[in-house]
Parts: C-alpha cells; sequence; structure tokens
C-alpha cells in the first residue's frame, strides 16, 4: 500500500512545471511575487510545492517556509498566525545577532499589535475592558486575557465603538504597518536571508473568512525584497470566497473574484490533468515500488531518463525494464505491467486523471489483496481489479452482478451472454445494453464468464464497499458546492450547478447521483424538485444515462406522484431512452393506477 501525503519523488511529470517556479523565485526583477500552483483537490499541489522546497535545502541563502492556515482556523488570527510563524522560523533557523534580536522584538511587539487590532475590530465587546493597561504598545495578548476573565458586564454598542476608535486609530494601525515592513526587510538584511519562500498549503480547505485574511496578511510582505509566496490552492475555492465577501454589484459585469486574484497571485501555474500515458506511468511506477522493493530507486530513476526521449507518449514496457535489469523476477514484471495498462485508461478518464484518487483505488484493491491472503485465499488481482472498476463506476451493475453470482455459485449466465453479445437474452442488465462503456469492460481481458466469483464478491460486499468508497473518497470542492446547489431546491441553484457539471470527473459526477438518489429513497414523500435535480443531473452525462434509469426503477410505484410524470418522460426524451422510460411506466401504472392519466399524455 501506499501513503496518502505528498511526496518529494517526482512521479507524475512535473519537472518543468518544479522548474519554472524556481525560475520566478529566483528572478531578482520578479521579487517580491505570489505564485499560484492551482488545482483540483488530489492533483499534486502539495507534492509539487515540497519538491521545491525540497531542492533548496542546504542552500544558506534560501529560507523556505511552510505555513498551513488550516491548522491555525479558530485558534488564532489568520494575519498573526502566518506572520508569527515566519519570525519564529527565523529564529529556529537562524544565529541571531543582537541586532537581529532587538529586530525580532520589535516585530513580536507590532504583530501582537496587529492581532489586538484585528480582534479588537472583530470582537470589540471584549475588549473594552483593556482600559488601564497602558499605551498600546505595552498592551499584550496575555494581559488582554487576564483582564477579560475579570470581566463580567453588559457594554453597550455606543461603548465599544467610542474606545475602540480612541484605541485603533487608523494613523497608528497604518504606523504599525510600515515600521513592520522596513523592520522585516531589515531583519532579512541581518540574518543574510537572500530568498524568504513562504509556502501556504490548504487554503482552499478554510473558510471563506480565512483565505481572505491570509491573502491580506501576504500583502505585508509584497513590498520585501526578495520574498515569495506560493499559494496551492483550488481557485475557484478562492474566487468563491472573495465573491461572498464582495458581491456583485448591479450593472457591473466584473468577475470580482477573478479580478481579486489575478490582482494578487501574480504568477498562476495550474497543474494539468494527467494524461493517459502519464496516469500509466504513474500506476505502474506505484505497482513497481510495491513488488520490486529493493530495485525500486534504480528502476525509477532509468524509467525518469528513459522517459525524457519521448515525455509525451513514452510507455513503460515489458522489455525496457528487463533488457535493463536482466535478473528481475519476470513474471511478477508481466503482472504489473499488465494490470497498469488494464486499469489506467479507465482511471484516467473516469477520474479526470486525479492522482490521489487513483492511489486510493490502488490501496483499496492491495488491501482486499491481503485481507484475502489472511483467509488463505489467493484472488487474481487483475480479476479484482476488474470488477473494483465497475464496482465504483456503476455500482447498480456491480450489485446487479452480485446478485447474479450469488444465485449461481459465482458464474453468472448474463456475463457470458453479454460477452457472446447475445443481449436479446439478457434481463437483469439490459438497461445498460446502450451502456458503451458497460460493453468494453465487459469485453476487457481478463473474461469473467468462467472464473467463480463467489471469493471476490466475498471481499467487496456492501460493508467492504462503504469502507473503501464513502470514508476513503470525499468531493472535491466543486463537487460538494455543485451538490449543495442541486439539494438547495431552487431552479436558480439547479441551473447553475448543471451549468458546472463539466468541472468534475465522471466518478464524482456518479457519486451525486448516487448522493442525491439516496436522499430520495430516504424520503417517506418524494421531493418534487429533488427528483427534478436527480433526473436534470442524470442528464449532464452519457455514462449515468444508465444509472439513472435503474435507480428510478427501483422506487416503488406507489410512492410516484402523477406530478413526477412529465419530468421523468422528458428524462426519456433528452437521453434518447423513452423505450426504456415507456416500459418502466407501465410497470408503475400497474400497480398505481392514479399515474395513468399522466402517463397516457406523455404517451400521445
Amino acid at each position: 500500500m501506499w501513503k496518502d501525503s505528498e511526496t518529494h519523488l517526482d512521479l507524475l511529470n512535473f519537472d518543468y512545471l518544479i522548474e519554472v517556479t524556481k525560475d520566478i523565485i529566483q528572478n531578482d526583477d520578479l521579487s517580491p511575487c505570489t505564485i499560484g500552483v492551482y488545482g483540483d483537490w488530489g492533483s499534486g499541489k502539495s507534492s509539487l510545492v515540497e519538491m521545491i522546497l525540497k531542492s533548496y535545502e542546504g542552500n544558506e541563502d534560501f529560507l523556505c517556509i511552510k505555513f498551513n492556515g488550516w491548522l491555525f482556523e479558530d485558534y488564532e488570527d489568520a494575519k498573526t498566525a502566518l506572520l508569527g510563524t515566519i519570525i519564529d522560523k527565523i529564529k529556529e533557523k537562524r544565529t541571531l545577532s543582537a541586532k537581529a534580536v532587538a529586530g525580532v522584538k520589535k516585530l513580536l511587539k507590532n504583530i501582537n499589535y496587529l492581532d489586538l487590532a484585528s480582534k479588537g475590530l472583530k470582537y470589540g465587546a471584549d475588549f473594552i475592558f483593556t482600559g488601564g493597561l497602558g499605551t498600546i504598545a505595552d498592551i499584550t495578548i496575555n494581559q488582554v486575557a487576564s483582564k477579560l476573565k475579570s470581566a463580567g458586564q453588559e457594554v453597550k454598542d455606543e461603548e465599544i465603538k467610542k474606545v475602540l476608535e480612541g484605541t485603533f486609530s487608523k494613523e497608528e494601525t497604518r504606523k504599525n504597518l510600515r515600521e513592520f515592513q522596513n523592520d522585516f526587510e531589515e531583519l532579512l538584511k541581518e540574518t543574510k536571508i537572500k530568498k524568504l519562500v513562504v509556502f501556504i498549503d490548504e487554503l482552499d480547505r478554510c473558510n471563506h473568512d480565512t483565505i481572505l485574511e491570509t491573502l491580506e496578511a501576504i500583502r505585508l510582505f509584497l513590498f520585501t525584497k526578495g520574498s515569495s509566496f506560493i499559494i496551492g490552492a483550488d481557485e475557484r475555492q478562492v474566487m468563491y470566497a472573495v465573491r461572498r465577501r464582495f458581491p456583485e454589484i448591479k450593472g457591473n459585469h466584473l468577475d470580482i473574484g477573478k479580478e481579486y486574484l489575478e490582482k494578487m497571485i501574480q504568477y498562476p501555474i495550474k497543474i494539468p490533468q494527467l494524461g493517459i500515458y502519464e496516469m500509466e506511468f504513474y500506476i505502474t511506477s506505484l505497482f513497481l515500488q510495491e513488488t520490486f522493493k529493493e530495485e525500486y530507486s534504480k528502476i525509477i530513476d532509468f524509467l525518469k531518463i528513459e522517459r525524457e526521449q519521448n515525455f509525451i507518449k513514452f510507455e513503460i514496457s515489458y522489455d525496457l525494464i528487463k533488457n535493463k535489469f536482466s535478473d528481475i523476477d519476470e513474471d511478477k514484471l508481466k503482472d504489473v505491467i499488465s494490470i497498469s495498462k488494464q486499469i489506467s485508461s479507465v482511471l484516467s478518464n473516469r477520474l479526470n486523471g486525479n492522482p490521489r484518487h487513483c492511489k486510493r483505488f490502488l490501496n483499496a484493491l492491495s488491501m482486499r489483496i491481503k485481507m484475502a491472503e489472511f483467509k488463505n485465499i489467493n484472488l487474481d488481482k487483475k480479476v479484482l481489479a476488474k470488477l473494483m472498476l465497475i464496482e465504483y463506476f456503476k455500482d447498480d451493475v456491480f450489485k446487479k452482478i452480485g446478485e447474479l453470482q450469488a444465485d449461481e455459485n459465482g458464474k453468472p449466465t448474463e456475463i457470458k451472454l453479454i460477452e457472446e453479445n447475445k443481449w436479446d437474452e439478457v434481463e437483469a442488465l439490459k438497461l445498460w445494453k446502450e451502456d458503451s462503456w458497460l460493453s468494453n469492460w465487459i469485453n476487457s481481458e481478463p473474461k469473467l464468464s468462467n472464473i467463480d466469483l463467489q471469493n471476490y464478491f466475498y471481499f467487496t460486499r456492501e460493508s467492504l464497499q462503504a469502507t473503501f468508497l464513502k470514508s476513503s473518497y470525499s468531493l472535491s470542492t466543486e463537487a460538494e458546492s455543485i451538490l449543495t446547489g442541486l439539494q438547495a431546491g431552487s431552479d436558480t441553484f439547479r441551473n447553475e450547478a448543471i451549468k458546472r457539471s463539466k468541472n468534475i470527473n465522471e466518478f464524482e459526477s456518479s457519486e451525486i447521483l448516487k448522493t442525491l438518489f439516496a436522499s430520495i429513497e430516504a424520503s417517506t414523500n418524494i421531493n418534487l424538485n429533488l427528483l427534478k435535480s436527480f433526473l436534470e443531473w442524470g442528464k449532464t452525462k452519457e455514462s449515468l444515462y444508465s444509472d439513472t434509469l435503474a435507480k428510478l426503477s427501483t422506487l416503488p410505484a406507489k410512492s410516484i406522484k402523477f406530478t413526477f410524470i412529465p419530468y421523468v418522460f422528458e428524462f426519456g426524451k433528452n437521453t434518447n431512452r423513452l423505450e426504456d422510460i415507456t416500459e418502466l411506466s407501465g410497470k408503475w401504472e400497474k400497480e398505481n393506477t392514479k399515474l395513468k392519466a399522466a402517463i397516457k399524455q406523455e404517451l400521445k
């Protein structure tokens, strides 16, 4: 299995992104600068920046700092947390002269002031009790906290405003900001730090106020020569935070979120989706790491050199590795190459080349193999991988096959019929006749018709599916936002969510469909708006058509209202599945005669 965290090893062909980022950092003409490393959740943002920071280790001219705003959220003001982290790291990594020590003390005093001012403006009522503590420069957070504990009376808004205006004057705040910037620049010179590189990670996991506070904190350093800030985030989430703070003005067609981000981030670097060849390289490399632990470092170094010859369409082959490493286990190597090719194209397309989703799929595969070994059962990894692909991307089909194999001693007849293209004799899986993805899956190697699937389904039962899928996979921020829009019960939010369907991969699209239907199933009285969202979402991708039909067919006829029928038929017309909808409505009509008139109207 593989650790689900950032890595210093470049398996994603990120070298050109790393070098262009370093080129910006090292260019004195571009300093100070802000660099945005943008990508979806799990696309490799943190790994890319880790590789950049790693490359500067041992270089005394550089001080590299990682800051995770999400860890400080709800505990400390974002601005103060960032400033304090930077100062603390300078103290830790440098031997300070007397002048530098004095500079640090002054900076820390200014940080205390900025923190107090920030909290005062946010939580003014709490700080009304700080009178009698001396001048602003003498006030510390501990003193304020101590004073607050002894206070217990109500304070009017007018009193709060009066004290705050007198205490935190704009002039004094501006003075402290200017002093901070000048003192910080002097500290860098005194400690011989030529380049300060600060990596802001997990920003898109923070709440919207923290995102903006952190970006505002960075502005303090944009006048300090030699400083570079790298922000790793999903840019859509950051733009959304800006739009929430600064709503669009009527008549103004500016995209305020985009405008703000473009002004704040000077050099955007976007992580592209992995292509089929890159995904195959990534998956093969992971399997090689698992299978050939001792030889792995030599193998991967060799492959990375070979990839430079044709990095766009480079493929790892059995012969390439075998010719270089003649003593390698041939059978194990063949298995690695075979299974990598088997699943890489599917994962590349269905998961939008997302490395984290891919790694979690492989970890689930590896875990199940180990579970079986503990029961003294040997599962064919390629067979299990094939079944897991259908489990992940067509779970309704997976469940049907599971039911069929349970009734037929592990060898479903319908699998064989579909392999032989005898769809006319297929009953349980007939709804997926037009699903090209399923047909390709059935006909891919290894064929399943002659394999006993009982042991495989034992280790992929519903309880395990919940463990591997539900807990291992969280939706991206974009997918979560789309789901929220679909569940809002508003045509406006639903239409906006539908427009954004192209922003997420097929796996997440399927997960959203399942989540919507789970809400429908759990309802004692099906909500029309929820059903409309389910049907509209089912139309967004061809891969969802059959799944939507399959889920609809499981609803009890008595739970269907006559007002639902026009929307159900509209789905059939838009997806060219009217024949299936007509057949389904016929079954509903027999069990719920109240639907007869509505169905008849649609069939005219």
